[in-house]
């Protein structure tokens, strides 16, 4: 039995956590699970050769908005050459509109509905056991396993429940072996979920926000400074949430630097104090990187995707860090959010470019399903592009 992970990345430099978090939990079945990374760089005859030369008998994509496309069209050619292999997919693009993605895709066997982890595990188990016995028990049936969605054999859509929310320090370290990311980007979570709601944003509608077992980040991010690893990049939505959670990682980084990893994280400027600057602007130059996600400086547009943000604070915050000049910072502004037009789009550009980060990312808004945004889409107007959807309400 031979079940095959796969991810297309945006770009080599990428590796995809959610793949090795699956592998690292379903650590019984391990030597049953193969891991496959591509990029959408690659041609989907490339893709598809390497999945079929790997003969999996059950075969799963992690899916994001910047792949769904390459992955649809690469499994539907599969199922066309090997029809019997069941063909699962994962991930945020595929974890809402389930029924309406499974009847348009009847390729698909099943999604798996939200956090992965436990599902596929109970997958992994569903699919071995099949193999080692003549007919199926009822009670192993996947419909026992919860955040499942698929047809049944009548066409009946089925959702077997969601799952609770998992605990983040029940997730085996994930990294191993790193000769398999030489000369790429460590991902790295130490909290799931947001303690804030914008509408543009899946993080918005989990339900709960969870920390890893700080002993365990702590010993795991060792791992990463002893490896020399150039940067271990934080997922955590919004790190700093936690004051005495951040402290303690900022704290030990700093006493177990050896001048080589750089931490990059994804903090909300507004949040940070005054003790937690002062200590920033004390560690050693570029050990640590922020990006600052400000999106807008449009007072009716913060207010409308439901933004708490101080701005007033995030400038002067921004501006404190760049005076030492010993940390990258990052802002990050969104083109295309409600009631955003031009001229207001320009200004926000001129606010947050005036204060000179060392990076400025602007990006087109991305209207993903599950979001707020998404569930509301006809009402601000949005259409629907080629390539991704755009906010359109006085479009930028």
């Amino acid at each position: 039995m031979k079940l095959l992970l796969t991810a297309v990345n945006a770009k080599y430099i990428h590796s995809n956590l959610a793949v090795y978090s699956l592998r690292a939990y379903a650590k019984e079945y391990r030597s049953q699970i193969e891991l496959a990374e591509y990029t959408i760089n690659h041609r989907q005859e490339y893709i598809l050769s390497g999945i079929y030369k790997s003969r999996p008998d059950i075969l799963c994509f992690s899916c994001y908005i910047w792949n769904l496309d390459l992955v649809l069209s690469v499994a539907e050619e599969f199922h066309k050459l090997c029809p019997e292999v069941p063909i699962w997919m994962g991930g945020p693009e595929v974890s809402y509109e389930t029924e309406a993605f499974l009847r348009e895709h009847p390729f698909v066997t099943g999604v798996m509905v939200g956090e992965g982890e436990q599902s596929f595990s109970e997958l992994c188990e569903y699919y071995v056991n099949e193999e080692r016995r003549d007919g199926i028990k009822a009670e192993e049936r996947p419909e026992t396993i919860k955040g499942l969605a698929f047809l049944d054999e009548d066409g009946h859509m089925v959702f077997t429940g969601e799952r609770e929310p998992i605990d983040m320090s029940t997730i085996p370290f994930c990294y191993e072996n790193m000769e398999d990311f030489k000369n790429r980007i460590i991902y790295y979570e130490s909290s799931r979920g947001c303690p804030f709601r914008c509408s543009y944003c899946l993080s918005s509608i989990e339900k709960k926000l969870r920390f890893r077992d700080i002993e365990l980040v702590k010993r795991e991010l060792a791992f990463f400074i002893e490896k020399e690893v150039p940067q271990v990049k934080f997922v955590d939505r919004t790190f700093n949430c936690d004051h005495k959670h951040a402290m303690e990682i900022w704290k030990f980084i700093r006493e177990h630097d050896r001048g080589i990893t750089n931490f990059h994280f994804e903090i909300a400027a507004d949040l940070l104090t005054d003790e937690e600057i002062a200590f920033i602007s004390g560690l050693r130059p570029g050990l640590i990187q922020l990006e600052i996600g400000v999106q807008t400086t449009h007072p009716e547009t913060i207010t409308e995707i439901h933004r708490k943000m101080d701005l007033t604070r995030v400038k002067q915050v921004v501006r404190e860090i760049k005076k030492n000049k010993n940390v990258h910072q990052h802002l990050d502004l969104i083109a295309g959010l409600p009631y955003e037009d031009y001229e207001t789009f320009q200004k926000s550009f001129d606010e947050i470019y005036a204060l000179k980060p060392e990076q400025l990312q602007l990006g087109f808004l991305k209207v993903l399903k599950g979001s707020f945004l998404f569930e509301h889409a006809k009402e601000y107007g949005t259409r629907e592009g080629v390539w991704v959807r755009l906010g359109q309400p006085s479009a930028v």
